[in-house]
């Protein structure tokens, strides 16, 4: 099956397609708009980066949305590499630091603001529960997730917890892509281990969960400590999902794997 990667041209068939690129970085296209999530093509600091990196410079974007400011989501270097002019959307705050960075094309928003892509694509901003500041002496910002509405629904939830408030979404998702872990051996708080996010899973009832935020920064050396972390998590996510019942198909894209999500049965053609 192809999907268009320009805009301008819509499938009959309601079809989209994801790129994990490791860590939260996904590439995902909704009716040809290309949406990136949280860039980060390279190391940072004492993180290696253990995803496929060749062909990273290639990237392009339509939009790219931006949760926070922590640095393993927030990466100037790697917004800079991304072609395409996107347009960058971070949460209120962190505008200013984009600017100064030399990045012109940035759109400040809060939860529950919409922004719209192009070609019948809207993205919502989405609360989180996540401490969003840029350490250490950063602007104060929030932390959001992101649902990308166009003829299917996607939900990025950044870095986060689980929250009553994802249950406002069940039953509207084709896909939720899904934190599971962090960038070393310990999570803190306003993140979400295999369990929790199985948990989130449940209230979400995506019809396809991908799980992320897992295996693509790890501190330099730690993984001949920990090399599990590297490969568990995902699977111990799916356990859970499985174990729990929930209706949702879970895929584990490995770094670097692409994926197309197919229409729901019952899903007009445009």
């Amino acid at each position: 099956m192809t999907i268009p990667t320009t805009q301008g041209y819509r499938r009959h068939v309601p079809a989209f397609q994801l790129r994990f690129f490791g860590h939260s970085t996904v590439l995902v296209t909704i009716d040809g708009v290309r949406i990136l999530t949280d860039p980060v093509l390279g190391g940072i600091g004492p993180l290696r980066h253990h995803a496929p990196t060749r062909g990273h410079g290639a990237v392009s974007a339509d939009v790219i949305v931006v949760s926070h400011g922590h640095r393993d989501h927030l990466d100037l270097p790697s917004l800079h590499a991304v072609g395409g002019e996107p347009l960058i959307v971070v949460p209120a705050g962190l505008g200013q630091l984009c600017r100064r960075a030399g990045l012109h094309r940035v759109e400040e928003v809060v939860s529950g603001d919409l922004v719209d892509a192009g070609e019948g694509v809207t993205l919502r901003a989405f609360p989180a529960l996540h401490d969003g500041g840029r350490p250490p002496m950063g602007p104060r910002t929030e932390a959001i997730g992101f649902v990308f509405e166009g003829s299917s629904h996607v939900y990025f939830a950044g870095d986060t917890d689980v929250f009553p408030q994802m249950g406002s979404l069940r039953g509207t998702l084709d896909l939720a892509l899904m934190p599971v872990w962090g960038w070393g051996p310990n999570l803190g708080p306003g993140h979400m281990d295999p369990g929790r996010a199985a948990e989130a899973v449940a209230l979400l009832r995506p019809r396809v969960a991908v799980p992320v935020h897992w295996g693509g920064l790890f501190p330099r050396g730690m993984h001949h400590v920990w090399p599990h972390l590297l490969v568990e998590p995902p699977r111990e996510f799916a356990r859970h999902v499985r174990e729990a019942g929930t209706a949702t198909e879970v895929r584990i894209l490995k770094p670097g794997e692409s994926m197309v999500v197919e229409p729901r049965p019952d899903q007009p053609a445009i």
